[in-house]
């Protein structure tokens, strides 16, 4: 027989048109909105690691590796940020701190003007609806 058998070549492009139709909704994320256009590049890609501060459960503060105190954070942050582009601040705490030490932690930085904070959390949380695991009503 010297025809070529199509038969392999047509099952292979319909299970990859199946599972391109059912990726492609996946890939869009959030809610349709109509942006308008404007002629302004994209955003440059991350060149640098965002900073860090951790506060751990015993209390101590953290700049990315390194222990601080919490008079030394503001100027130990103004001193760093003056040297790089990204303004942006992650703020890792540990669940077991108290909810007002975090927010003194935010309201400091904010007063001392870095307001693009992040709060850094796990994922696989609590779902807060009725088919979620761990919510409380």
């Amino acid at each position: 027989m010297s025809d070529i058998n199509m038969t392999p070549f047509v099952d292979v492009t319909m299970v990859l048109l199946i599972v391109f139709m059912i990726a492609a909704p996946m890939l869009t994320v959030g809610v349709p909105v109509d942006l308008p256009r404007t002629s302004a590049g994209a955003l440059p890609a991350e060149r640098e690691e965002p900073l860090a501060i951790t506060l751990t459960a015993d209390g101590r503060m953290m700049l990315m590796t390194t222990e601080i105190s919490r008079s030394e954070l503001i100027p130990q942050l103004r001193a760093v940020a003056a040297e790089r582009q990204d303004n942006r601040i992650f703020l890792r705490a540990d669940g077991s701190i108290p909810y007002e030490q975090v927010v003194q932690v935010m309201g400091a930085l904010n007063s001392g003007g870095f307001n693009n904070i992040g709060l850094v959390t796990d994922s696989d949380g609590p779902r807060f609806d009725e088919s979620g695991s761990g919510g409380r009503n």
